[in-house]
């Protein structure tokens, strides 16, 4: 049997996935999460042989609930699900160590399919999500787009400096940057600009 973690912030569709994951035979599901701090807490508690988490979730997202997995635990198998393959995103997770890249609309018997192919130690990107992230045509950097995102979720230039470990005078940098590239004249305006692109 392989063993799972599932993470997602939509109970309908995780409990759903659950199950039919269960019938679909070989996986047993140890532990579901519904944002990125009990991810990490349920896989750094349950140690599954494949964590399957969605990419977006409050707070924490889930990259940012890899990265902290990955410190802790840096041999943990994981699977990404995703509605969008935004730009820079697929990128940014295979950095990080994401062995699998699938679309939340993938049939579950797919998902067994991708889940088991990992547990193999094989990797896993969707034909499709790969397609889409290879056209990026986002001009923002990596850390442009780490400190819109903090703007997008309401954190002040002192928090986001915080929480990325930087000097508030590198984030104002940033941010204006963004601005100059994004043609806007407010951080927040940037950070809309950016999500209706989806490059957040």
């Amino acid at each position: 049997m392989t063993t799972v973690v599932l993470a997602d912030d939509e109970a309908l569709l995780r409990k759903a996935l659950a199950a039919l994951l269960t019938l679909e035979g070989g996986i047993t599901v140890l532990a579901e999460a519904q944002d990125g701090e009990s991810a990490v807490r349920a896989t750094l508690e349950h140690r599954p042989d494949v964590l399957v988490i969605d990419l977006e979730m409050p707070g924490v997202d889930g990259l940012g609930a890899v990265a902290e997995i990955r410190r802790a635990r840096p041999e943990q198998v994981i699977l990404m699900l995703t509605r969008h393959a935004r730009p820079g995103v697929l990128r940014k997770a295979l950095k990080l160590g994401v062995q699998g890249f699938v679309s939340k609309s993938a049939e579950p018997a797919h998902i067994t399919s991708v889940i088991t192919t990992l547990h193999e130690g094989k990797r896993w990107i969707d034909p499709d999500v790969s397609a889409l992230a290879v056209v990026d045509d986002c001009p923002l950097t990596d850390r442009e787009i780490d400190v819109l995102r903090g703007t997008r979720d309401g954190y002040s230039v002192a928090d986001i400096a915080a929480s990325l470990h930087l000097a508030e005078g590198t984030v104002r940098n940033y941010l204006s940057n963004a601005m100059q590239k994004t043609q806007t004249r407010t951080r927040h305006e940037a950070a809309r600009y950016a999500r209706t692109h989806d490059w957040l």
